[in-house]
């Protein structure tokens, strides 16, 4: 349950914010490059991606806004460092578990 609440949220936010001319992100190959140069909309989906993808099933589905910004801001100074890796790979190093 507490899975299907996390993906009806997720795809709220989304789509609330989703661009006019929405377009296919694939997080498997983009680099911290492009997640940086993305713009805000796509900043927002891969950091907002990233807390759901490592809170995982087993943790409660709260948003803690000052941990989400803490990570973000590590996500953001790692990925400033280190531009050609994958935003997947940035984002094990930064919250892997």
């Amino acid at each position: 349950m507490k899975t299907t609440v996390s993906i009806l949220f997720a795809a709220a936010l989304m789509l609330s914010s989703a661009p006019a001319n929405a377009v296919k992100l694939d997080l498997s190959t983009m680099t911290c490059k492009q997640f940086i140069e993305g713009g805000e909309d796509t900043i927002k989906l891969v950091l907002t991606w990233m807390d759901g993808w490592y809170k995982g099933d087993s943790d409660q589905a709260i948003i803690d806004t000052d941990v989400f910004v803490d990570n973000a801001k590590k996500f953001g100074t790692y990925c400033a460092k280190n531009p050609t890796i994958s935003i997947v790979n940035a984002a094990e190093e930064i919250l892997g578990k």
